[in-house]
């Protein structure tokens, strides 16, 4: 059973639709019996790092997910402020992530060269060059475009979790992997044709 984790911010439904086009059902839920019996999860959000962090907590839910994330091994795919949630802090907030990957989020605002105009949010189509080989890119082309909407970029301080890097006045994170944990900063759901190819790899190979 995939269990689309809900915490209050994310787009909760087109995940599930573009799922329900694969020909796979989903829950979305904030149950901790389900979430506990899922054998894939996947962990949305849209919004700030602490208010993510916060409502985890308030629902009781970062026991379990590190219980089946950590422990159990079970695949787990995070979008967007999902994918920002499995870092150890943010500079948006004060709370501390789920540590699930040893990375960061530093901030576009001062962080882009100071002689580029670009704005922020970061948001648009954007390619993304590979770093590593995975299950969750066979079939895409080389360098496939999603769509993104962030003003925080990930830093990480392992190389090895590398996935994906997209560059924005210089080179940064886009995906990280790590054995049953992959982190993307892109939205699959808004992605067309790329974001279903990638979300039938996490189903179907992951």
């Amino acid at each position: 059973m995939i269990v689309i984790v809900n915490y209050g911010l994310g787009n909760l439904g087109s995940i599930k639709n573009m799922l329900r086009k694969l020909g796979y059902a989903s829950e979305i839920s904030s149950d901790p019996l389900l979430i506990r019996n899922a054998t894939k999860l996947i962990l949305p959000g849209v919004g700030a790092f602490d208010t993510g962090m916060a409502n985890l907590s308030k629902l009781g839910l970062i026991e379990i997910l590190n219980h089946k994330v950590i422990t159990e091994k079970t695949p787990v795919l995070g979008i967007c402020l999902g994918a920002q949630l499995m870092t150890k802090k943010s500079e948006e907030g004060v709370l501390e992530g789920l540590k699930w990957f040893d990375a960061e989020l530093l901030s576009f605002r001062t962080r882009l060269p100071k002689d580029k105009t670009l704005p922020v949010p970061n948001m648009g189509w954007i390619d993304v060059k590979a770093k590593k080989a995975s299950k969750l890119l066979e079939g895409l082309p080389s360098e496939p475009r999603f769509y993104f909407v962030h003003t925080f970029f990930i830093q990480s301080n392992n190389l090895n979790d590398v996935l994906l890097e997209s560059h924005y006045g210089f080179d940064y994170v886009s995906a990280l992997e790590h054995n049953n944990i992959v982190g993307v900063q892109f939205h699959p759901e808004k992605s067309h044709k790329f974001g279903f190819k990638l979300l039938k790899n996490f189903v179907e190979k992951f």
